[in-house]
Order: C-alpha cells, then sequence, then structure tokens
C-alpha cells in the first residue's frame, strides 16, 4: 500500500488519471493524492523525471526514499522489482571496474626483466609483486578475479544485515550448558536494542541499492584526471553515510541502530575481502588494501 511522502501515512492512490489521452509523464491528466493527514501531496515525485530523482537522492532527502522504497519499487510478494535486478548489476560490473583501475594505479608495474629473464641483470634484486604479477594474466581472468572479489564482497555486506534484522525480537529457547544459559541471553538482550526488526529482507537489499547510487560518481574521470585513490576512498565513505540515512528511513529506526548495521556488515566485508586477497598473496601489496579494504567495495 502506497505511503504519503510526508508522514508516512498510507493512501489508497498517489494520483487520478482523468484524462487517457494525455501523458503522465508530463504531468497532463493527473491528480495528485492530498494526503488526509499533513494536507500535502502524497508522493510530488510521481511527476518528477530521473535526473530530479537521482539528485535529491545524493542530497539524501527522506521524501525521495519513501518515494522509490515504498511507493515505486516495494512490492506485496517480496521479491526484487526489475529495475533494480538492472542497478545491481550495473553497479556490480561499475565496482569492477572501479576496483581493477584502483589496483592498476596503486601497484608499482612490472620489470621488463622479468619478462625476459634472458636479458635481466645479475644483480637485479627487485622481485615483481603479486600485483604486477596479476597484471601479467589474461584479460579475462583478471576480470573473473575481479568480478568474484566485488560479488563476494556485496554478499557479504548483505546478508549479515538481512539476517540481523530478521531475528525476532523474542528470544528463542536454546540447548545450551547450564553455565552458558544464561550469559546468552544476556548477550542477545544486549545487542537487541541496536538490532531493529524487520522481517522482510528484500526491501532492506533494496535500500542498500538504490543508496549506493553515489558510488556512480567515479564516472567522471573517464572526463576528467584526477586522483583516483583518494576520491574513490571519498565516494566510498559517502556510499555508507547514503546506506545509514536508508536504513533510517526504511525502518525508521534512528541513526545510530542504522549505522549499527551499516558497520556491521561493512566489517564482514572487510573480513571476506582480506580472506580472498590473503588467499592469492595480495593481502599486503602495493599499498591499496586499505583503500578497497572497509568501505571500496560494492554495497
Amino acid at each position: 500500500m502506497p505511503i504519503c511522502i510526508e508522514c508516512r501515512y498510507p493512501v489508497k492512490t498517489l494520483y487520478t488519471t482523468y484524462s487517457k489521452a494525455d501523458d503522465r509523464s508530463l504531468g497532463k491528466g493527473v491528480r495528485l493524492t492530498q494526503c488526509p493527514r499533513c494536507k500535502r501531496f502524497a508522493d510530488k515525485y510521481v511527476e518528477h523525471d530521473f535526473v530530479v530523482l537521482f539528485i535529491d537522492l545524493v542530497l539524501i532527502k527522506p521524501q525521495v526514499y519513501r518515494h522509490l522504497l515504498f511507493n515505486r519499487l516495494g512490492r506485496d510478494d517480496d521479491r526484487f522489482d526489475r529495475s533494480i535486478i538492472r542497478l545491481s548489476i550495473l553497479l556490480l560490473l561499475f565496482d569492477v571496474y572501479l576496483t581493477w583501475a584502483r589496483i592498476e594505479k596503486l601497484s608499482p608495474p612490472l620489470p621488463p626483466s622479468s619478462h625476459h629473464p634472458s636479458t635481466a641483470p645479475i644483480n637485479s634484486t627487485q622481485a615483481p609483486t603479486n600485483a604486477a604479477l596479476l597484471s601479467t594474466q589474461p584479460l579475462v581472468l583478471q576480470y573473473l578475479f575481479f568480478l568474484f572479489l566485488v560479488t563476494l564482497s556485496t554478499l557479504s555486506f548483505h546478508i549479515p544485515i538481512r539476517l540481523l534484522c530478521s531475528h525476532p525480537p523474542a528470544i528463542p529457547s536454546l540447548s545450551l550448558p547450564p553455565s552458558l544459559r544464561r550469559l546468552v541471553p544476556r548477550f542477545l538482550r544486549s545487542l537487541r536494542p541496536l538490532v531493529p526488526y524487520y522481517p522482510h529482507p528484500t526491501p532492506l537489499s533494496t535500500a542498500l541499492l538504490v543508496s549506493s547510487c553515489t558510488k556512480l560518481f567515479p564516472i567522471l574521470l573517464i572526463i576528467w584526471e584526477y586522483d583516483l585513490p583518494s576520491s574513490a576512498s571519498a565516494v566510498s565513505w559517502a556510499v555508507i553515510v547514503n546506506n545509514i540515512a536508508a536504513l533510517e528511513i526504511l525502518m525508521d529506526c534512528g541513526y545510530v541502530r542504522a549505522g549499527f548495521l551499516v558497520a556491521v556488515g561493512a566489517s564482514v566485508r572487510a573480513v571476506v575481502a582480506g580472506m580472498v586477497l590473503k588467499a592469492v598473496g595480495l593481502a599486503g601489496s602495493g599499498g591499496w588494501r586499505g583503500e578497497l579494504g572497509l568501505a571500496g567495495w560494492g554495497s
């Protein structure tokens, strides 16, 4: 059921069409519904185009998030909207490109002697790093590696948040030893004020994906040349701020609890990404692990 984007009051319809001959996208033949509680338009973004929506998303306006999460992208069958699936694929592929570009920017180039061992000088002691060796692999193999890394990092960010919010507020009866029966309920009770209960996981992932549109800003590096690591890190932190705002607007749980959820997801993502990097020998090479560890990979 749609809601008023100003006061969250449920409304039956967002607009009334009184002329099918006109185009609704142009604002013709449509009468916006007035909210019976606040007496303002229930959803003014019905008449606005995507550019206005994107600008207001960047400005973190609660009204545009309510429009997207409740009135446009929300579904009763708890499934993802097709536009969200397309957006997730776009963000994933763009994240692969950004991760690849950062590693190429921050990792030192492979010395020419590694390509021609017979011509290498005898006193050469510089060993190629794993990041440099990765750049010599076929492009398809490099792309598959970064695709796997970004996909696993994205899943490790979404899954903990979905699991925490789906946990019922009542403490389950656990078959534990007598020494732990008192400690575990106390621990769960201490965490419950920080974890809001939201039994619908699909809107949670939708909110995280919609609020991650800010990470598309580095596409400007195609036009302008600028410091990629620092700008990418700034965009990553901006995405986290948007994630916190989106969860708070969706669940109306306060910024502290929304920030706790995002912090848990980002921490799990950093651990999983670090394990993958360590498994391939890239855990500490080139100085770019810190750029990509906590806030650099997709949400």
